[in-house]
């Protein structure tokens, strides 16, 4: 895998053909996390609706969560995968959307930005109303 740092394309290259993914790579680890959280949410809900980046597929009361978590017919959950770019008051703003709508809002979060995020949550008074978990990319060479 090549990364083309300018236009931040990620190029794979195979063989003698480069494929050019067009997906910036913020939205790749989006869609990487939302896939991950998926295979360990598995076991607990039945039911996983996921809204890809752009792609708005699954609705509930009008909003369109990143991820709906239901078993036996119930909603039960929303999930937001946030990036370090998508993490703002504006954002924060749609959380609090969301958390008012009755279901557990979780936010996945890049590990390093625990702190900024809680303190928006507290700002906006809804800390209370929200699960936080983390996330972070390693790559360990041997």
């Amino acid at each position: 895998m090549i990364e083309n740092l300018k236009s931040r394309k990620l190029l794979y290259w195979r063989g003698n053909f480069t494929y050019n993914f067009s997906m910036e790579y913020a939205d790749m680890i989006h869609e990487i996390i939302l896939e991950q959280v998926k295979k360990r949410l598995s076991r607990t809900y039945r039911d996983i609706r996921i809204n890809s980046k752009g792609v708005k597929s699954f609705e509930y009361e009008g909003f369109y969560p990143d991820m709906i978590l239901g078993n036996h017919g119930m909603e039960l959950a929303l999930l937001e995968v946030e990036t370090p770019d998508t993490i703002s008051e504006k954002q924060a703003d749609n959380w609090k959307s969301l958390s008012g709508l009755g279901l557990k809002l979780i936010l996945m979060i890049p590990k390093d930005h625990k702190v900024r995020v809680t303190d928006l949550l507290w700002s906006k008074g809804m800390m209370d109303k929200v699960s936080i978990g983390t996330y972070e990319i390693s790559v360990q060479m041997p």
